[in-house]
């Protein structure tokens, strides 16, 4: 139990600013959560969840009594969507895992769901930022309902293995980056800048291993 409590309670200071090291600890996880995600691994699921649940203490700021008194409600909704949807991606990426351990093969999505992702993530951000305002995010709440809406449709396609997931978080870093830093949430806007780099590498590996595969998968198909 005194290891929660410090978990809980540990902070770092740099520069006279705060940072809780559930901050830090639950980005690492999440950093970790992605690299299995660009190795297609079932264990990058439960990895993320463990960051989820640290990250949502964290950006509930006022409920748990935390030096930073800012809401973000869009940063803390998506940790409790992050959990529900890994719970799916886990189960679908383990249901018919190959000999190597990757579950699943990278495919692109029809310009069918590209229009419909677009669509979500404006739609999305539209319809939660007056959703948001009114329960007291952080301005600009457009920003927090962008980023929630993104995380949104990148987990979900990265349940289902579309290639396109990673530019969708890519727009969330863009976004993401100067509201954290303006929030003071500073280890989550750094590991966000890092995030863009990475979601960019991720893009490519999965849009190479798309190519090494579809021409197989074709044959077979023959």
């Amino acid at each position: 139990m005194s290891l929660i409590h410090w978990l809980f309670d540990a902070q770092l200071v740099i520069g006279g600013q705060t940072i809780l090291w559930r901050e830090v600890l639950g980005n690492l996880f999440g950093l970790l959560s992605a690299l299995g995600g660009m190795r297609r691994k079932a264990w990058a699921w439960p990895v993320g969840i463990v960051g989820n649940a640290l990250l949502l203490t964290v950006f509930l700021g006022v409920a748990f009594g935390t030096p930073n008194p800012v809401n973000l409600l869009g940063q803390a909704g998506r940790q409790v969507m992050f959990i529900v949807v890994s719970v799916y991606g886990w189960w679908r990426w383990t249901r018919r895992p190959d000999q190597e351990g990757a579950v699943i093969e990278p495919q692109w999505a029809s310009w069918r769901t590209r229009a419909l992702l677009v669509a979500g993530l404006i739609g999305g951000t539209l319809l939660l930022t007056p959703l948001f305002r009114a329960l007291g995010s952080y301005e600009p709440v457009w920003s927090d309902a962008w980023i929630f809406t993104g995380s949104v449709l990148a987990t979900y396609g990265m349940a289902k293995g579309w290639v396109e997931f990673w530019l969708i978080w890519v727009a969330v870093d863009v976004v993401g980056v100067p509201l954290l830093f303006s929030a003071g949430y500073y280890a989550s806007g750094l590991m966000y800048a890092f995030y863009g780099v990475f979601t960019l590498t991720g893009f490519f590996v999965w849009k190479r291993r798309n190519a090494v595969v579809r021409p197989n998968l074709e044959t077979v198909g023959a």
